[in-house]
């Protein structure tokens, strides 16, 4: 019996094991990969593919998961739905959970960018890579400062999402693909967390909860639609799937805005369910909150991955493994503890996460709670969030990304709407 208990074990390590190389193609020998920017996508993503209806040049988007240390590249099936293709796990990404405020803070960008086909260097000293679009119009708008924020290989970062050689040389095909099918850009969500009602509970006490709320709303938008959001910026925050009365602008004012009928519903819908969740998830952390893990705390845990590797290999890990739920007051002793800590070394406080904060973000006696999903659009919003450009992907000429990269301040010339709505815009009818 222990014998083939053994061998049963031995069954499932070696399937679990094939399963991590089919998402994180650790099989593919790179020695023999003669030209890295058309080098294929392998056999079996090309036959799930068509398992799922998906053309091989069909639209895709990114989906950037920090907590989890997940990126995954969703691809337009034959109903123009977006679904999960590929996931990866990132090897290293800097910082701790919130935005990039400014150069040399060692944060990875979050926020909506979009991505094309300038976005591309195949001449990149990290095999290849993926120019972010940081600073976007949000960004920028917000007086937000960096530049260079990639996804590239090498498993180092100072800024970056840096994945392995294997899987950037896979995440490069997939846009390169989508781009010969006629995509003219890719939508790049990066979060700080899958954004449920737990995830956003356990975060509530954070600095950045303002901003993250404000993510949200576009990342509710694409899972009532499975379709990526159209994303502008105005009085310096994101607005999703917005119908206007005039044209947007970063800095300025809103033009008046109303969320489609159907879109409206759908969100109401989600919404209820979010509340519901919420809810729930308040009585089951009652008095808790979540320490997020420093880069250190997250490299700790990791640390026997960097054996046999050149030094520079640096793997971060998760949050997840490395961070934990604490009594609010016992995370408000830690925090304090680090930034005296940090303070006695001579340094300023990294953290994003300080004892004012906390407190801050505590709700006052006698004063009702905040609500976690606040309404269908971002109406009241910190002038430190993140905004994207339009989505270029419809019948008019394309935007290109570097433009913000080189002049962020500089507004986007506005274009006549298509005659035809984007495919996403289910709700709109053809003029």
């Amino acid at each position: 019996m222990r014998i083939r208990h053994l061998a049963y074990v031995s069954m499932m390590a070696l399937a679990l094991a094939g399963c991590n190389d089919a998402l994180d193609t650790a099989s593919i020998d790179l020695s023999k990969v003669k030209n890295k920017v058309e080098q294929p996508l392998p056999s079996h993503i090309i036959a799930d593919m068509a398992k799922k209806g998906m053309d091989r040049n069909s639209p895709i988007m990114i989906r950037i998961f920090k907590e989890e240390g997940t990126m995954e590249i969703l691809k337009a099936n034959q109903s123009n739905r977006f679904e999960v293709i590929a996931s990866y796990s990132i090897c290293a990404w800097s910082g701790r959970l919130g935005p990039k405020v400014k150069e040399g803070d060692r944060q990875a960008p979050e926020g909506f960018y979009m991505l094309t086909p300038a976005n591309l260097n195949p001449n990149s000293k990290y095999y290849l890579a993926i120019n972010t679009g940081f600073p976007n119009r949000y960004d920028a708008a917000n007086g937000r400062s960096g530049n260079n924020l990639m996804i590239h290989g090498a498993c180092s970062s100072s800024g970056c999402y840096s994945m392995t050689d294997q899987q950037v040389l896979e995440i490069y095909a997939f846009a390169r693909d989508a781009f010969k099918g006629g995509q003219k850009a890719v939508q790049l969500e990066a979060f700080p967390f899958r954004m449920t009602a737990e995830n956003m509970w356990k975060h509530r006490l954070s600095p950045n909860i303002e901003f993250w709320k404000m993510l949200k709303v576009g990342y509710d938008n694409f899972e009532v639609t499975k379709r990526p959001p159209e994303v502008e910026v105005c009085e310096k925050k994101y607005v999703f799937n917005q119908q206007a009365s005039g044209p947007f602008n970063a800095g300025g004012k809103c033009p008046v805005m109303t969320t489609p009928p159907a879109l409206q519903v759908a969100l109401a819908t989600y919404d209820k369910q979010y509340q519901a969740d919420y809810a729930t998830a308040t009585k089951k952390f009652d008095g808790m909150a979540w320490y997020d893990p420093s880069e250190a705390e997250r490299k700790a845990v990791v640390a026997k991955q960097r054996k046999g590797h050149d030094i520079a290999y640096a793997p971060t890990g998760t949050a997840l493994a490395a961070g934990k739920m604490m009594k609010v007051a016992d995370l408000e002793s830690a925090m304090s503890n680090q930034s005296a800590q940090q303070v006695a070394r001579g340094g300023t406080v990294a953290s994003p996460t300080t004892t004012a904060s906390i407190r801050l973000a505590t709700t006052a006696p006698g004063t009702a709670a905040p609500q976690a999903g606040g309404p269908l659009l971002a109406s009241s919003v910190p002038a430190n969030v993140p905004i994207p450009m339009a989505n270029p992907m419809n019948s008019g000429p394309a935007v290109s990304a570097l433009a913000y990269a080189q002049n962020p301040a500089v507004e986007t010339a506005q274009t006549e709407p298509p005659k035809k709505p984007p495919f996403w815009k289910f709700w709109a009818k053809s003029e």
